[in-house]
């Protein structure tokens, strides 16, 4: 597969982002898929880290996500093995017994049991995972081996990605100074059912293990379930959250404990910007689309309505070609089911209003939305007219090159 050029929407620069007490990286090149560069990461962690993570409900779940989802059940974990190429997805009981044995692998080397391993894999479904690879990778890692950077890591990870993705803040907790960082992998089969993709945050914070659950679910809803590139949910989606203690603050008694305020805000504030630098890397992207719905009778219908509009191909392909086809969302926003009312329903594109009260505005002029279109940044904004709740969902466009990225994709 051809080296894909860097997305038109990319940030200028990887973040600064500073090492987590508790957290030691090592990027491996194993030869998983990818020629010459890291595809196997090794996360360490302190002893009795909690952990945290919500996985794809797709009904094709990869071995790698069956066995995680059990090593997050117990709370608590040691190690977290990623390797990129090959999601070991659909390849039976093999890859079952491949997930097994390469946390074994992983547990040796981090002094711990298998089952305190999490694995996630990314890469093409159906393909065993080439285990012997992994091993030697792995064997090649020296005890006292310095910590890799939150860069290299982030580059380790990445499949189509034209760009790593890291986020970092810095909070208190009772006083005590607490780090989170994260880094993820993304730009297509983006559609999540729970989480995205794969990212892994980290911070040094103590929090207990059902805490940190509730946080990560409830920072989930607004921000990695809230995007989509192609509408396509993928079988290895994973979100971890780990939590290191070495900060030494207090253990909050609950999520709405108020010593978190702070921590809350920021990593949902991290878990939204890791999303959205994972949408501005869609495959073949050259806007980025926010879509807020307003006047909906539930969050869930408004959330209904955003995505409908921001999965359509019709209107992506529309944004793609600086199409001001306003017709086309009023379509999507129809085939969602979401209650409305015709005569109340408002569109705006760029903050211009375009229809409202059944028809288009009177003296609509559609060269103020084209320029809009010619930007890279487009805001889309629909009113169903029911009710006061709202919904953000962000998207990006669909063009040509989304085609030539996944045509050629195991090639």
């Amino acid at each position: 597969m051809a080296t894909l050029k860097r997305s038109p929407l990319a940030p200028a620069e990887f973040p600064r982002m500073p090492a987590i007490a508790g957290v030691h990286l090592t990027a491996l090149k194993a030869g998983i898929k990818y020629k010459g560069r890291d595809d196997l990461l090794l996360v360490r962690l302190a002893p009795d880290s909690s952990v945290a993570g919500v996985f794809t409900r797709s009904t094709t779940a990869s071995a790698p996500v069956q066995w995680s989802r059990d090593v997050v059940g117990r709370g608590k974990a040691r190690a977290i093995l990623i390797n990129s190429g090959n999601a070991n997805t659909f390849t039976g009981k093999q890859g079952h017994a491949d997930v097994k044995r390469t946390a074994a692998m992983a547990g040796r080397i981090g002094g711990c049991k298998a089952s305190e391993v999490l694995i996630a894999s990314t890469g093409v479904i159906g393909e065993p995972l080439p285990v012997d690879r992994i091993e030697r990778a792995l064997s090649r890692i020296k005890s006292r081996a310095r910590t890799a950077s939150w860069l290299q890591a982030a580059k380790a990870i990445g499949t189509t990605d034209t760009y790593p993705k890291g986020a970092s803040f810095r909070v208190d907790i009772a006083g005590s100074p607490v780090m989170l960082s994260g880094i993820a992998k993304g730009s297509g089969m983006i559609a999540p059912d729970m989480a995205t993709m794969l990212a892994f945050v980290f911070t040094d914070a103590r929090i207990p293990p059902g805490i940190l659950d509730e946080l990560l679910r409830e920072s989930a809803r607004e921000s990695f379930n809230s995007i989509t590139v192609d509408s396509d949910t993928s079988t290895s989606d994973s979100l971890i959250l780990a939590a290191t203690g070495q900060a030494g603050n207090p253990a909050p008694k609950s999520k709405s404990d108020p010593s978190l305020k702070a921590f809350r805000t920021a990593l949902k504030e991290l878990m939204t910007d890791l999303a959205i630098q994972v949408v501005r890397d869609g495959e073949g992207a050259s806007k980025f689309i926010t879509v807020d719905v307003i006047g909906a009778n539930s969050t869930a219908n408004a959330r209904r309505a955003a995505l409908s509009v921001a999965n359509s191909p019709l209107v992506k392909t529309a944004i793609a070609g600086e199409d001001a086809n306003w017709g086309r969302i009023v379509m999507a926003v129809g085939k969602s089911g979401a209650p409305l009312d015709q005569q109340k329903l408002c569109v705006s594109i760029g903050g211009i209003a375009i229809a409202r009260s059944g028809g288009r505005v009177s003296g609509y002029d559609e060269r103020e939305v084209a320029t809009h279109l010619e930007g890279a940044n487009i805001q889309i904004e629909v009113d169903l007219g029911v009710g006061r709740s709202r919904a953000r969902v962000w998207t990006c466009d669909l063009t040509h090159d989304y085609i030539s990225i996944n045509a050629d994709y195991r090639t």
